[in-house]
């Protein structure tokens, strides 16, 4: 039986071309990796006029550089819920700028302020860099949440992909820090562990449109500055590594049955219902990865979107 046949028949196409996109970078290497990056970009949608968006430069971390924040939806003399953006990716690849139209999409749905951060990028950088980069941002947003409309006691962070695996890791280090809480973490198809493809094989239906278990391991790789797998991998870096899940606001995750990563959100999840998070988890039948945004008008990838917002309207009392 072809995989495809697994695939959601609304889903079908975006496979299909999802397959083609890939086939000139894949397999990732250093050598493919700005191929990878073009091809992104060439992806990314104009702007929408109408939905305010600001580039700025933010002081970065001890040490570190300036770091570009986009501020969209910002409203004078309000105090709305805002959402801290960390995009996908891989960890080595994407931007905050190219995502900016479903960011844009996403203020606009919810009445809201979302800052959405472009943190640098691995192999250049590797962890904690862009720890840092988001961690300056969510700093950011409370400090001067007055002078943007947002409200610093309703303030969640979301992210999809890497950018989920960036949100988790972001929400742990936060932990007990007194000035900057996150009230929400919304993930989607998180990228949460090292050892999906390298030391933890998945089966073979899973994973095999876009992203998959090599791919995995490349950008983890990138990422860490070392193979993926070993037992010298610092567990900060790795939200499933980590031991101890106590204190992590409470938690959405949306990943689909044939995505690399539905086996370690599926784990996690259970991790943090073990532990006393409130934890939502939708599993969407035959999606793959970031179905939603690669065939975002069909009827599976809406509901899976008015899932996500259900869970932030409710989760920021709007």
């Amino acid at each position: 039986m072809s995989l495809l046949n697994l695939v959601d028949p609304e889903l079908r196409d975006a496979a299909q071309r999802l397959r083609e996109i890939t086939a000139s970078y894949m397999p990732l290497s250093l050598e493919k990796l700005s191929q990878r990056r073009a091809a992104i970009a060439a992806l990314a949608a104009p702007w929408h006029a109408h939905i305010p968006a600001e580039e700025r430069q933010i002081p970065g971390g001890q040490g570190a550089p300036d770091v570009t924040i986009f501020i969209v939806n910002a409203q004078k003399n309000t105090k709305s819920p805002a959402i801290l953006h960390l995009h996908g990716g891989g960890f080595n690849a994407g931007s905050a700028r190219a995502a900016m139209p479903q960011i844009q999409e996403l203020a606009a749905a919810l009445g809201c302020v979302v800052v959405s951060v472009e943190y640098r990028l691995a192999p250049e950088t590797i962890f904690p860099g862009a720890l840092a980069d988001n961690l300056a941002a969510l700093r950011w947003l409370h400090a001067n949440a007055a002078q943007i409309g947002a409200d610093p006691a309703r303030i969640a962070v979301l992210g999809e992909s890497a950018g989920g695996g960036h949100a988790t890791m972001l929400a742990l280090a936060a932990r007990g820090m007194a000035d900057c809480p996150i009230n929400f973490l919304c993930l989607l198809y998180p990228m949460l562990d090292d050892r999906t493809g390298s030391t933890r094989k998945v089966p073979p239906h899973i994973g095999t449109f876009g992203w998959n278990e090599e791919s995995n391991r490349f950008g983890w790789a990138c990422f860490l500055g070392q193979e993926p797998g070993t037992g010298s991998v610092p567990e900060a870096a790795v939200p499933a590594r980590c031991q101890n899940l106590a204190g992590l606001p409470p938690i959405f995750i949306g990943t689909g049955t044939l995505d690399l990563f539905v086996e370690e959100n599926i784990a996690f999840a259970q991790r943090l219902i073990a532990t006393g998070i409130p934890t939502e988890l939708i599993a969407v039948p035959g999606a793959i990865h970031g179905f939603d945004m690669l065939a975002k008008d069909t009827a599976i990838a809406q509901r899976f979107t008015a899932q996500k917002l259900t869970a932030l309207r409710r989760a920021l009392a709007l």
